[in-house]
């Protein structure tokens, strides 16, 4: 680590503790040619993957437009935000761990209707009319019935 006062190469840690939420490690060194002390913050980078667009386009990831997409659909349904918190992580997680650089939007769009379909079938729907541009009622019917499953014998319709 550079010394910020006098640009020296070589310094030395005198110590290290972590941070009360344990993502960060405070460092205090000490410069080995100037001698004056400093303080320096270790935590980890994690680089989400771009989003490639339908039409080509690349661009960084966003998590406050996931996050709006998730609450939108979940407008005045019984989530609680710590239930969206948590699926943002999910998906998070998922694109991180899948190790790739570049995923496609509508990977990420999967991601997102499968938290919506664990989380609230309403929200999971009004999600599916948009992402999947549903042109009319039919297709509505056809998701309905797809979470209804398969009639119980006997059930008259």
């Amino acid at each position: 680590m550079k010394c910020p006062f006098c640009q020296h190469a070589d310094t030395q840690v005198l110590d290290s503790r972590v941070s009360e939420e344990k993502d960060t490690i405070r460092r205090r060194r000490r410069c080995l040619a100037c001698e004056r002390r400093f303080t320096t913050y270790e935590r980890a980078e994690l680089v989400m993957p771009a989003v490639v667009k339908r039409n080509g386009n690349r661009v960084e990831y966003n998590p406050a437009k996931l996050r709006g997409s998730l609450s939108l659909a979940l407008r005045k349904r019984p989530v609680a935000v710590s239930e969206i918190d948590a699926a943002v992580t999910r998906i998070e997680e998922r694109l991180l761990s899948d190790g790739r650089r570049e995923v496609p939007s509508q990977f990420i769009g999967e991601l997102v209707m499968a938290e919506l379909f664990r989380l609230d079938k309403v929200a999971y729907i009004r999600f599916a009319s948009v992402y999947q541009s549903f042109e009319d009622i039919g297709q509505f019917v056809e998701v309905i019935n797809q979470l209804a499953g398969p009639p119980a014998p006997g059930d008259r319709h």
